[in-house]
């Protein structure tokens, strides 16, 4: 049942969202939103990073809004990054306050898959996390001028390492043996669609677009150690 007492009428499969954001009335906001969809519901809600936690063990979701308000020493971008080590699978979709394009490309190069600003019409965010959930990069509300900015800010980090998560940099430390997503898997005990998603998301991180063209970036940069970078 939603907040307004009237159980939304859903025929499918809900894409399940959990809000983390330190004020009350930001996640009552947008729970109201979300709820009165069809399509989309709230499974938690949460005001600290470590409640975050909590929730996604325990609830079955599709998509984390993080705001970045939260606050030191677990903050937003602890999170993050914490939630990709942890779960992923998980979409991760930062939202903020008119937030400057490092702030930007700092949630980005933490994991988050999009930016959605607070500032934007609410059928936009609604619109956002259903991207994101496609598997969409989405910067919504941001100025146009920010995209050159934020994309600087991703492409030139100052080490490879600090790009990939411990449990990305194992991957690829593997999957430079030659072995396959599945054998991977198998050495890691964990689901094969986990150690695709991880590629992938190493991929984007890197900037390219197959294994190779990953182990020879990361050889490069000492990362990994191959017998050759081809």
């Amino acid at each position: 049942m939603n907040r307004t007492g009237t159980p939304p009428q859903r025929s499918e499969p809900s894409l399940g969202v959990v809000l983390v954001d330190p004020l009350p009335v930001v996640r009552a906001g947008l729970g109201m939103l979300i709820e009165d969809r069809r399509d989309l519901e709230v499974v938690a809600e949460a005001g600290r990073a470590e409640e975050a936690l909590e929730a996604l063990a325990t609830r079955h979701a599709d998509v984390v809004v993080v705001g970045l308000g939260l606050g030191a020493p677990k903050d937003a971008y602890w999170l993050i990054r914490t939630v990709r080590e942890r779960f992923p699978t998980l979409v991760v979709l930062a939202c903020g306050a008119r937030a400057d394009a490092m702030t930007i490309s700092r949630a980005l190069f933490m994991g988050a898959d999009g930016y959605v600003d607070k500032s934007v019409d609410p059928l936009e965010f609604l619109d956002a996390l259903r991207e994101a959930a496609r598997g969409e990069m989405v910067l919504a509300g941001t100025p146009r001028e920010f995209v050159g900015a934020i994309a600087h800010g991703l492409e030139h980090p100052d080490e490879v390492s600090t790009r990939l998560t411990e449990r990305e940099r194992e991957v690829l430390t593997v999957a430079a043996e030659g072995l396959t997503a599945r054998e991977i898997a198998t050495r890691l005990g964990v689901q094969e669609r986990t150690v695709t998603t991880h590629l992938a998301r190493i991929y984007g991180k890197l900037g390219v677009g197959t294994r190779v063209a990953a182990l020879r970036v990361a050889t490069r940069s000492g990362l990994v150690s191959v017998g050759s970078e081809t």
